[in-house]
């Protein structure tokens, strides 16, 4: 099947290698006389890593390892032969400096743009047409259904996504499924760090190399960094068929991690499996233990019943995009106030606010209708999303403040385009805007933005 190139490369795209790749003369300013390492770390240290891997992806592993650290998180580690022209596309690519909306060449005719919700074409309750999927999946199964059909229809030849890790349970890792089988076995969420672009550039050669197609799932942070990607590596265009992501409210560390955990009387090291929902919506979340027991607790009562329980990492908390801005389509959950009941879990089947912000992902949605994988309901608005996603909506709101605390911190403040923050901001009260730049300023003086510089963990008790 011929299909359009998916992500042109802009004829403005940053020259890899050179001193113009860094973001913005702020971020310069922070890291002038710095080491190439100490440049790397320093993102790190202003808590803006994330775990996606996209450094290691783009460097190599004998430049940049990903590893789960002393503090029990994953993050990168340098190697002896980083350099500053490889920090210099790092700092381009990674979703901790650089987070761009939809690119104008995706903002076809008949689109039109929320302040808060960004580009779309269309907005609607979605659901997989497979009853088993729709229970299994962590909401109504969307984008597992979108999934499918791009491989079993022949428009992709593999799809990259994440599933559960095989020896961190509390982690996602990244997969790359060509089968059936292998797209369920990395259907639900994974609440935990997710390096799903550890090893891009590898893919893309492989793509390269096979002449292959694929598509991408990934949280709104990998899509910015897979688009901040494309524009140095036109391969990914060329290969890379559409971009899905869900409506994302952050994940938790491996310290919250086990802080909960141990609240149900389980020790993070006899955890053999977690699974933090599906069978149901949002259905519970279940641990399964090295010594055989389950233990199924209610999500609610396992993550707390509002935003303010959810023991985010700082990056989360100043995330400029959590609606997956740039994706061709973003799937969300649909509670009204965002916080599912606490009663009938098990038995909800699930559904699926979808938004297709492109004409390509608009195009892939009624493909997957008409071929039966997805089922369509009620069209929906933007006020209904933040009615459904009011957590979602209030962030983007705030963050051009919260950048600002972090500016007057002296931290790292991530380089946006196109996701409308500073319009937002100035439509706020001032006093929501002080408050929210001052609350950020407290939490940097408390060190609530800080991390040590990483270093890679050799005992048994990081994991």
């Amino acid at each position: 099947m011929d299909l359009p190139a998916v992500y042109p490369v802009s004829s403005k795209a940053v020259l890899i290698g050179t001193a113009s790749a860094m973001p913005d003369d702020y971020l310069k300013s922070l890291q002038s006389g710095l080491a190439p390492a100490q440049r790397l770390s320093q993102i790190v240290e202003h808590s803006m890593c994330i775990g996606c891997g996209i450094c290691q992806g783009i460097v190599g592993p004998e430049k940049i390892t990903l590893e789960v650290t002393e503090n029990g998180n994953l993050r990168p580690v340098a190697g002896d032969s980083l350099s500053h022209e490889d920090m210099d596309r790092v700092i381009d690519v990674c979703p901790g400096t650089r987070i761009d909306g939809m690119p104008d060449s995706e903002r076809t005719a008949g689109c039109r743009t929320d302040e808060v919700w960004g580009v779309w074409h269309d907005i609607c309750f979605c659901w997989s047409a497979d009853p088993g999927i729709r229970h299994m999946a962590a909401t109504g199964g969307a984008l597992t259904a979108i999934g499918l059909y791009l491989l079993e229809s022949g428009e992709i030849d593999f799809l990259v996504h994440a599933r559960a890790s095989g020896t961190h349970p509390a982690f996602g890792e990244r997969h790359i499924s060509r089968t059936r089988q292998d797209v369920l076995s990395g259907s639900g969420s994974r609440y935990g760090p997710t390096p799903t672009l550890l090893d891009i550039s590898d893919i893309i050669e492989s793509a390269d190399r096979n002449n292959e197609n694929f598509a991408f799932v990934g949280t709104p942070c990998d899509v910015s960094a897979l688009r901040n990607y494309s524009r140095h590596e036109p391969r990914v265009s060329r290969y890379c068929r559409s971009i899905l992501t869900m409506v994302c409210g952050g994940f938790m560390e491996l310290s919250g991690t086990r802080e909960r955990l141990a609240a149900f009387g389980i020790e993070y090291r006899d955890v053999a499996s977690l699974r933090y929902r599906g069978y149901g919506c949002p259905g519970p979340t279940v641990v399964a233990t090295r010594d055989g027991r389950t233990v199924s607790m209610n999500y609610l009562d396992y993550w707390g019943k509002d935003e303010s329980t959810w023991n985010l990492p700082p990056r989360c908390k100043v995330c400029p995009d959590g609606i997956g801005d740039a994706a061709d389509i973003a799937a969300a959950d649909t509670w009204d106030g965002g916080s599912p009941p606490q009663h009938g879990q098990e038995d909800d089947p699930g559904v699926n606010a979808v938004l297709a912000r492109t004409q390509r992902g608009r195009e892939i949605m009624d493909r997957a209708i008409a071929a039966g994988y997805l089922v369509r309901g009620d069209s929906l608005t933007c006020e209904d999303l933040n009615r459904l996603q009011p957590h979602q909506a209030n962030k983007k709101r705030a963050v051009w403040a919260r950048f600002q605390g972090l500016k007057d911190s002296g931290r790292i403040v991530p380089l946006t385009s196109g996701l409308r923050l500073e319009s937002l901001h100035d439509r706020n009260r001032p006093e929501f805007n002080e408050r929210e730049r001052q609350g950020t300023r407290r939490r940097v003086a408390e060190g609530r933005f800080s991390e040590p510089t990483p270093k890679r963990c050799r005992s048994r008790g990081c994991d």
